[in-house]
């Protein structure tokens, strides 16, 4: 059985078509009074004041569909969202029927990309894999986010109705838990928050402290995490002043991983950029894509196919400019009829990557989106 609910308690009549949870301010909405496929069209409305907010997803590919609208009904959250009682009391059941590709096939392809690496055709490249879902009982999207917010330490979370990007997406609903902000904007400051390098965590607390430090000490991940910071900061030298970026990156970490991250920070030069206009103009960054960017991205499409919305961008702008977006990680996509969802995780690769260490990081990674949906 995909779910099942208390009978006393009723679903609610306003379950959002959007919402992103986070510690530092939330925002749930239903109904669109416009819809944009082209998010240029949706930054330019943001700037024009015809639309005063905007919300929905980005795809990893610059042309892709986005899913974005102008929302009818609007809720602010100061916090982090509380999912309702009725999705908490639900439990989905679903299990993996197929590995894209295979843990073996993942090992070859990694490999293979490894050698490039290490040939100079290019510097780094993340490489991710997929696996199918499928439940017995129509899957809620709603009730699979809840356990999403619930079990991430920060509340994070997210859900977006992909119909508007039409095609194979309509109907179609993307969930997920990221830990990483593409950037946010309030008033004239701007943060980023790029996450690169990762260890799987462990149970045991002392081994668990371990595989932290030893992320820290690592020349591997230091060097995978400082193409990330570069990257960011040649996007954001033409649109922010003031720009911090410290020398050395922190250990943050999830409930399944550890990660390198560093807190960049400026002011915005012009305030008619938009968040949605900072995002454009640093997606896709090499923790999702690799560098050089293009030849990482033509890698990516020679190996994987097309990405769709993973790895992209999902938040929201208002028309005075602020916003937040997050990277479009530790996320699934659920079918239309909800029957199932395909669900996905990557990793990067420098010269040092070893396959067998990538293919245990993807599998770690996706450990989050698998819980939500009570597979394994």
């Amino acid at each position: 059985m995909a779910s099942g609910h208390q009978p006393d308690v009723a679903r609610p009549v306003t379950a959002p078509d959007f919402l992103l949870s986070r510690p530092t301010g939330s925002l749930r909405t239903q109904g669109a009074l416009n819809s944009f496929t082209d998010p240029a069209d949706a930054a330019l409305a943001l700037r024009s004041g015809a639309s005063g907010l905007i919300v929905g997803a980005i795809g990893f590919e610059p042309d892709a569909p986005a899913a974005l609208v102008e929302p009818d009904v609007v809720v602010r959250v100061d916090g982090p969202l509380e999912p309702p009682a009725y999705f908490r009391r639900m439990r989905t059941r679903a299990h993996v029927t197929r590995e894209i590709p295979s843990s073996s096939e993942h090992r070859a392809r990694v490999s293979t990309a490894i050698a490039g690496v290490r040939s100079g055709e290019i510097d780094k490249v993340v490489l991710a894999r997929a696996v199918r879902l499928s439940a017995d009982q129509p899957i809620d999207p709603h009730a699979v986010c809840a356990a999403l917010i619930d079990s991430s330490p920060a509340a994070d979370g997210y859900l977006v109705d992909l119909s508007p990007a039409g095609g194979v997406h309509a109907g179609c609903v993307l969930v997920g838990s990221s830990p990483e902000l593409l950037v946010r904007r309030r008033g004239d400051l701007v943060e980023c928050h790029p996450l690169a390098g990762s260890a799987p965590r462990s149970t045991d607390p002392v081994a668990d402290q371990a595989a932290g430090r030893a992320l820290r000490a690592s020349g591997k991940d230091a060097s995978e995490h400082a193409f990330v910071v570069e990257s960011l900061a040649r996007a954001l030298q033409p649109l922010c002043t003031d720009l911090e970026i410290p020398d050395r990156p922190t250990l943050t970490s999830t409930r399944e991983m550890w990660h390198l991250g560093t807190r960049i920070r400026g002011r915005v030069a012009d305030p008619r950029t938009t968040s949605l206009d900072l995002a454009l103009a640093v997606h896709p960054t090499p923790a999702v894509c690799g560098t050089p960017t293009d030849e990482a991205r033509r890698l990516i499409a020679a190996i994987e196919g097309e990405r769709g919305f993973y790895a992209g961008a999902v938040g929201w702008s208002d028309a005075g400019g602020d916003g937040d977006w997050m990277v479009t990680i530790r996320c699934a996509e659920i079918d239309a009829d909800r029957s199932g969802a395909i669900a996905w995780a990557g990793g990067g690769l420098v010269a040092d990557s070893q396959p067998d260490d990538e293919v245990a990081e993807t599998g770690a990674k996706l450990r989050t989106i698998l819980r939500a949906f009570g597979a394994s």
